[in-house]
């Protein structure tokens, strides 16, 4: 096995283009994105948005079945719905008894209320704010397929003849092709790295009868729960659509409140409204047919003259460049037959990240491909969705993200200030403004308070003197502010410091009412305050007398029979949904806390009696990190390829966990290439290298370039 810190021979080209994705029909479940970070198209298998019904989730949703949404996304591109009861977050708070007196959280939601179609008078405004705003679907650009010039056009995939389609991972090209009407078609589809604008070359003799043309079609927004369009309200939003000279157009779109325009250059062809609301159809005059389309929260102009050579070289390019840099692994000479797998996740699941997760701003679980909880991000996942990219050796795809926790410090403080804490208090569910939605849940979590300290931490050990110094500097009143609230939070007691009620831990099916002292968020406050202290000391401050006592005080995890329980309370642990407690050992490194003999213990406990169909994709890496650091090689792996519904990876890398209510979630795939890169690379004093993969010759393991974990 190589050291990390040695330079191999690793064909890094190679192990990447054994996993290209390779389709051979279409699948509703199937589609592939190509992005940026900021802006991704999620196409179908002709390379576009052809056929939108057949991939709908909710007609899959109400067939039981498994289908992802073809959409257009980005992380600037958002729309509230009009509030004509002007609700604020004020009308959404309950009051809590608290030793601190009385405390409010905005608590007037329940998911299964509205869900059920019964929402109280009193969570009207809590219902409203949860909703909005919502996460923007621009616009489908797809094939407008016909069998005639006046036919109807095509809605059947299975129409189409010899249907192929192949994702270049190297250079983040896709190609589609295929026979209809007696005619080949071929599309190529590229993202540019740089913008919001994607370009494809269409070629098929089918463009000069009619047979193919390009159809744009723009729905208005959704406030649906796991909703992104809504094609059913052509009157409540408007198209502008205008010539910029003849081979260009422009398309202005007003939203109520939202506006954003597009801007379409092709090679030569005609564009014209059909009868439909917001539908434009776009023929060609060659059997070779150039389109590139760019989107704009302000002026498309901005773009000037599009041209898909040049998109298509700047993405080839930008991803060769992130093929090789950073961190790569490969297992080649493996004897496990499950390593090919696992490397085929771990080359996706870095394209996938890289598409939907690297931006400006958190992702949300589904990133930019469909809407999960209206396109919000959660917080409490944002270590999940890009903690990797540090240890990775790629830390300036996670430092994209961490500005838009400075711009939020004030809402963030403000929340503080009103339940009588220090400091700031971290969101769990916001949009871009980091307005907290109201939730029966949401808002009494807390293991997202300690992120942006490990995060910062990451990039912190990833970066040369220069960056080190620029972060410590950039980002010293956010671990300040986050330590300030950390501090205040507990409570003490017969000179024991207590994480106290009301709080909802990572595993969230306890009453937040009652429930004190998860074991996963103890491990982990102690942690956030010690990077808190580091830096203090980086910064050359004195350690917070304070935040040491509480770093000394903490009250360690409760145990039951010699295992770690979830909560000090009763009931202490139930056997489903995230076996969060592991976290405290594995995710979280060695603290004063956590025993290491009771969290081995515990880690054989949860792997022999848990209800897996139950777990989330995250938990197999929280098992396999957690095996990794107690010395267990032999059971991450095992735990990394369990074989249950929520841990299984499609052909395009998407790990599906609730049906079409989340046809991806990419927390999966940022986890698995956290536990990789701990397994690969091990942490800080660790003095076996692959300390996560099994000593008995079945696994050959050669890697470069990872970032070692604290």
């Amino acid at each position: 096995m190589e050291n990390n810190n040695t330079v191999t021979t690793i064909d890094r080209e190679a192990v990447v283009r054994r996993h290209d994705v390779r389709l051979q029909a279409p699948d509703p479940a199937h589609v592939i994105s190509v992005g940026n970070g900021d802006f991704a198209y999620t196409a179908d298998i002709t390379g576009m948005q052809t056929f939108p019904a057949y991939h709908d989730q909710a007609t899959a949703m109400a067939e039981r079945r498994l289908a992802t949404n073809t959409a257009t996304m980005s992380t600037w591109g958002w729309h509230a719905m009009p509030n004509p009861d002007g609700f604020a977050l004020t009308d959404a708070l309950s009051t809590y008894d608290t030793a601190r007196g009385p405390v409010e959280y905005a608590d007037r939601f329940s998911i299964t209320a509205m869900m059920r179609g019964q929402v109280p008078e009193e969570h009207r405004a809590g219902t409203w704010l949860n909703a909005n705003p919502q996460r923007l679907d621009l616009g489908r650009i797809g094939l407008l397929l016909r069998r005639g010039p006046d036919a109807a056009p095509e809605t059947d995939p299975t129409a189409l003849a010899g249907a192929r389609q192949h994702l270049d991972l190297w250079s983040a090209s896709l190609t589609s092709t295929f026979e209809y009407n007696g005619h080949s078609v071929r599309v190529t589809t590229v993202a540019d790295p740089h913008s919001s604008r994607v370009a494809f070359r269409i070629e098929s003799d089918g463009l000069v009868d009619g047979t193919v043309a390009v159809v744009l079609r723009f729905p208005y927004a959704s406030d649906g729960f796991f909703q992104t369009s809504d094609w059913t309200k052509p009157d409540r939003h408007r198209t502008i659509s205008s010539t910029v000279d003849d081979r260009a157009h422009r398309f202005d779109r007003l939203l109520d409140d939202t506006a954003y325009s597009m801007r379409l250059d092709h090679s030569g062809g005609e564009i014209a409204a059909t009868d439909r609301p917001h539908e434009y159809v776009l023929t060609a005059t060659s059997a070779t047919f150039d389109v590139v389309v760019g989107f704009s929260p302000g002026d498309a102009e901005e773009f000037g003259r599009g041209d898909f050579e040049a998109v298509r070289d700047a993405a080839a390019v930008w991803w060769r460049q992130f093929w090789t840099s950073g961190a790569a692994v490969d297992f080649a000479g493996s004897t496990d037959p499950r390593a090919h797998e696992l490397e085929r996740r771990v080359v996706l699941s870095q394209y996938l990240t890289a598409v939907h997760c690297s931006g400006t701003t958190p992702p949300q679980e589904t990133g930019l491909v469909t809407n999960s909880w209206q396109g919000k991000f959660h917080l409490e996942m944002h270590f999940w969705h890009a903690a990797h990219f540090a240890t990775w050796g790629r830390p300036e795809l996670l430092e994209r993200s961490m500005d838009w926790y400075l711009s939020i410090l004030g809402q963030a403080r403000e929340t503080a200030r009103r339940q009588r804490y220090d400091g700031v208090r971290w969101p769990k569910q916001v949009g871009p403004d980091g307005r907290d939605s109201p939730s029966d849940i949401g808002v009494f979590l807390i293991w997202q308070q300690p992120h942006p300290l490990y995060l910062l931490e990451l990039l912190h050990r990833g970066r040369d003197e220069e960056g080190r110094a620029h972060l410590l500097d950039h980002f010293a009143d956010l671990v300040e502010q986050t330590a300030l609230f950390m501090a205040s939070f507990v409570q003490e007691r017969d000179g024991r410091y207590h994480l106290p009620a009301p709080l909802v831990p990572a595993q969230e099916f306890y009453d937040a009412k009652s429930t004190e002292d998860p074991t996963f968020e103890l491990a982990y406050w102690w942690w956030g305050l010690e990077i808190a202290q580091q830096w203090r000391e980086r910064r050359g401050l004195a350690r917070h007398e304070h935040w040491q006592r509480v770093l000394d005080g903490l009250v360690p995890p409760h145990q039951d029979r010699g295992v770690y329980a979830a909560i000090a309370t009763e009931p202490h642990l139930r056997r489903d949904d995230h076996p969060s407690m592991l976290c405290a050992l594995g995710v979280v490194p060695a603290t004063p806390l956590v025993d290491p003999a009771t969290m081995t213990a515990t880690l054989l406990d949860v792997r022999g009696n848990w209800d897996w169909d139950s777990a989330w994709g995250w938990d197999f890496p929280v098992m396999a990190m957690t095996a990794t650091r107690v010395g267990r090689p032999d059971l991450a792996v095992d735990a990394l390829l369990t074989d249950t519904v929520k841990n299984t990876y499609l052909p395009t890398g998407h790990c599906p966990q609730i049906g079409s209510l989340l046809p991806l979630y990419l927390p999966a795939n940022g986890g698995l290439l956290a536990a990789v890169s701990l397994m690969a690379a091990g942490w800080e004093g660790a003095e076996d290298d692959c300390p996560g993969f099994p000593r008995d010759g079945s696994w050959s393991v050669k890697h470069e370039g990872f970032t070692r974990w604290p």
